[in-house]
């Protein structure tokens, strides 16, 4: 007998895996609960939530090829939701001030003409070391790769 999508059934649990487990169920066959279908909460071992022999309600999300893929977690109420979040006080913003430049306002120094020169030599040592980083891997890995010289 092929369960029909969208029933729920009762049945038991007949053996759990580390991806799921498997459910006997009522006027014979048996399906799949996944893991990710077990229960509202993230599932990290099933047998915290199933024990084997244990009776479950379970829907059946689909049947094909004789492979019956069943959910437990659809068949409980929904979750209790947190309350909606307080609505944040909206007070009208001012109006916002005509914008200067920080240079104008004295505050900054001016950019250097090609660029923060601090930034330009950290960028070439981080660039140096790099490289040398890489070719010290390069060097390591070609010795386990047999990529080496051959000898004759």
């Amino acid at each position: 007998m092929v369960p029909q999508v969208g029933s729920i059934l009762e049945g038991k649990v007949s053996s759990i895996t580390n991806f799921g487990a498997f459910i006997a169920l009522e006027g014979g066959g048996s399906g799949l609960v996944h893991i990710s279908e077990i229960a509202n909460t993230y599932v990290n071992d099933v047998h915290d939530f199933l024990e084997v022999g244990q009776a479950v309600k379970v829907l059946v999300l689909s049947a094909e090829n004789g492979k019956v893929n069943l959910s437990i977690k659809k068949t409980l109420p929904p979750p209790e939701r947190r309350g909606p979040r307080p609505a944040r006080p909206t007070a009208p913003r001012p109006a916002a001030a005509p914008r200067t430049s920080a240079l104008a306002r004295g505050h900054a120094r001016p950019p250097a003409p090609s660029g923060d020169p601090d930034f330009e030599d950290k960028l070439k040592h981080f660039l140096s070391s790099s490289e040398g980083k890489m070719a010290d891997l390069n060097r390591s890995l070609d010795g386990r790769r047999g990529g080496g010289r051959r000898r004759k």
